[in-house]
């Protein structure tokens, strides 16, 4: 399809209009509820879905889904799909229990229909994997995500691209875990097989590199990742061209990764002609548009450069309150960034800030999801600034626990918020509380990471600091 070839080229506006003209002659000619207009309806969804214009692809993806429903019955397979679409779009709104939900009709539907190994229901095994690790319940993504990598070994061999894919998957789930060992070993084994299959740069392979990158950015080896990063950005740039989205997503991980080295200057220039690109393509209230400019906020935190971070922090932060919803996580996001700027200006407005995140969150998330945890971290971050230190000392027990609890002792975030409750130890004169919790988090580092880690650097540089 025309339409569908603009689409995959970035060029979502043609496409869009493509889509409507066929979806509107459709109606008249065929009827609204014809099987072809109902397909014409579900592209142009998923043409609103890339402009982050959920809104009205949920609306049309509402009316696909209940259509078919009438005219073929529930557990029709185009029933089902259309109910897939609609839990991706659900997705995106942050409306995570909503997109179980259907998530897990489709999966229990296409496994009496169809099987438990068929592809169909296995791809919806994998989709609710995905909404299982935007809950923070990695436990049971991973499990579904073994499950789907595994038959898909048996039934299409190990080096089919559907496998693959479920191998990335699963990889994906090992970093939010902190198994980055366990994620590199994936990583690297999807890359090489679509080199061999596929070649150097098919975007496929590109998209497995990128990956590798991340997890290498999760290990401190920044040089990898850099030179990953690279290759993917140069690659991009000559197949798709400079202005593609995926050529600006790859922008983007470089930049972080020179983020990650503090060459905050190499990082801004990427960060800015990435925003900047995509204000031009995309327009300036388009989701992937704010992410780049909440990219530069937190490149112009890292110079010091409030006055600018607070700028875009705050046009980030209404957008997504207009754009999303007050209670969006994007929204959220925004709000804690935006605190974390008035951490070094305003410490009344970080707090400010920082409880209606936290509170928010734990409505719409649950007090042990991992943003609300985090919430609760920047808070007590808060709180220590403002020589807050009971204050503190109780959210970081409570995050450490729950992440104890939630995550295990050796988690990343766990032994982040351990050292964080030291800090806070630290602060109140309880010296003895705060080296053990030190001396935990080097030592445990020291065996997860490694001693030359960035993060194990880090808390030797802390344990010293004190003693």
């Amino acid at each position: 399809m025309v339409g569908l070839a603009y689409q995959l080229r970035g060029r979502w506006n043609v496409a869009e209009e493509l889509f409507v003209q066929v979806m509107e002659t459709r109606k008249t000619k065929l009827g609204a509820d014809h099987p072809d207009t109902l397909i014409s309806m579900a592209n142009l969804a998923a043409t609103y879905r890339d402009q982050g214009r959920w809104d009205d692809a949920k609306e049309l993806e509402v009316q696909v889904m209940g259509t078919r429903k009438t005219k073929l019955g529930a557990d029709h397979p185009d029933t089902l799909t259309s109910m897939a679409n609609l839990a991706s779009t659900y997705w995106n709104q942050g409306r995570w229990d909503d997109a179980e939900k259907l998530g897990v009709q489709v999966m229990e539907t296409r496994k009496t229909k169809l099987g438990a190994d068929h592809p169909d229901t296995l791809t919806s095994m994998a989709n609710l994997a995905a909404t299982y690790r935007n809950q923070g319940r990695w436990d049971d993504a991973e499990k579904l995500d073994v499950h789907v990598m595994e038959t898909r070994k048996t039934k299409l061999g190990a080096d089919h691209p559907d496998t693959l894919t479920s191998m990335a998957n699963l990889a994906s789930t090992y970093r939010n875990q902190g198994r980055w060992d366990d994620a590199e070993k994936l990583g690297v084994q999807v890359m090489e097989t679509r080199k061999t299959k596929l070649g150097a740069d098919h975007p496929d392979t590109l998209t497995s590199m990128a990956n590798l990158a991340s997890t290498y950015r999760n290990q401190g080896r920044w040089d990898d990742a850099e030179k990953l990063g690279v290759q993917v950005m140069e690659t991009r740039k000559t197949k798709l061209g400079a202005d593609h989205p995926d050529t600006l997503t790859s922008m983007a991980n470089l930049a972080a990764t020179y983020r990650d080295q503090g060459r905050w200057d190499d990082a801004e220039e990427l960060f800015v002609q990435v925003m900047e690109t995509r204000k031009t393509k995309l327009g300036a209230d388009h989701p992937d548009t704010l992410s780049s400019m909440a990219n530069l906020a937190s490149t112009y935190r890292n110079q010091g450069r409030w006055d600018d971070a607070e700028e875009l922090d705050v046009q980030v932060m209404e957008t997504g309150k207009t754009k999303l919803g007050a209670d969006h996580p994007n929204t959220l996001t925004s709000m804690a960034n935006l605190a974390a700027t008035y951490w070094n200006q305003e410490w009344d407005d970080a707090e400010k800030l920082g409880v209606q995140v936290m509170e928010t969150r734990k409505t719409k998330l649950g007090a042990d999801h991992p943003d609300t945890l985090s919430g609760m971290a920047n808070l007590a971050a808060t709180y220590r600034n403002q020589g807050r230190w009971d204050d503190a000392e109780k959210l970081d027990v409570q995050v450490m626990e729950t992440r104890k609890t939630k995550l295990g002792a050796d988690h990343p975030d766990t032994l982040s918020s351990m050292a964080n409750l030291a800090s806070t130890y630290w602060n109140q004169g309880r010296w003895d509380d705060a080296e053990k919790l030190d001396v935990q988090v080097m030592e445990t580092r020291k065996t997860k990471l490694g001693a030359d880690h960035p993060d194990t650097l880090t808390s030797m540089a802390n344990l010293n600091s004190n003693l």
